[in-house]
């Protein structure tokens, strides 16, 4: 009879991983995979399946990527944080900490990860939020740390990040050349709604038309995929 090892019986920790890129998928599980104790079970690419996909495999943490196509990671981390407060979100991201990080944690998350990332740290990553501590870079520690001390606001700051989480994804999705119309349907909110956001938008960033508005979120969404 063939014998088993005390680990082979231990129960593996189960992860869900959310993002709209196959590959990306494929190469996180892969490397999760490997890992002993870790077990991937689920894949998803936009919310929905995300949603669907947390109730069939009830994981012990989800991995999440900050752009899920037209839709927003930060959405999901609220939504996910809605239906089951203790779950456990590590948000894995090409795009800079300085703008995303923050919001995230505030929506609920307990890591922020770049991509750019050996992969070594993922698993640390995951590791430091199963044991129940939050996982953050050296740099967004130290920029936290400046702004608690001082108490000032971000030297850094742009005005991108005085957008409100709903602000942010309004601009990010005109800037992928999206009208008014076509942002309501896919945030499930009015025509109205989505007017008022937009004049809070150039508000905010102090610009003075929507023909500025748009030039601003088109150079900003291409500078991000650059």
């Amino acid at each position: 009879m063939k014998s088993h090892k005390p680990e082979d019986r231990k129960q593996k920790h189960k992860i869900l991983i959310v993002d709209d890129h196959p590959i990306v998928r494929q190469g996180l599980a892969q490397l999760i995979n490997q890992e002993a104790g870790f077990t991937v079970c689920g894949e998803a690419s936009d919310i929905p399946s995300a949603l669907q996909a947390i109730r069939a495999g009830d994981p012990d943490i989800m991995i999440v990527d900050i752009s899920l196509g037209q839709s927003s990671g930060i959405r999901l981390v609220e939504e996910i944080m809605s239906a089951r407060p203790s779950s456990l979100i590590l948000v894995l991201s090409m795009h800079d900490e300085s703008l995303y990080a923050e919001r995230c944690f505030a929506a609920g998350a307990r890591g922020y990860l770049m991509k750019q990332e050996p992969p070594e740290k993922v698993i640390l990553a995951i590791k430091k939020i199963l044991n129940g501590e939050v996982y953050i870079s050296d740099r967004l520690s130290a920029r936290l740390l400046q702004k608690f001390v001082t108490k000032q606001p971000d030297a850094y700051s742009s005005p991108i990040e005085r957008l409100s989480n709903r602000e942010l994804e309004v601009f990010q999705l005109i800037g992928q050349g999206l009208k008014t119309r076509r942002i309501a349907e896919e945030l499930n909110l009015s025509v109205k709604t989505i007017e008022t956001y937009i004049e809070h938008i150039k508000r905010k960033m102090d610009l003075d038309d929507s023909r500025d508005l748009i030039l601003h979120a088109v150079q900003w969404h291409m500078d991000k995929q650059s």
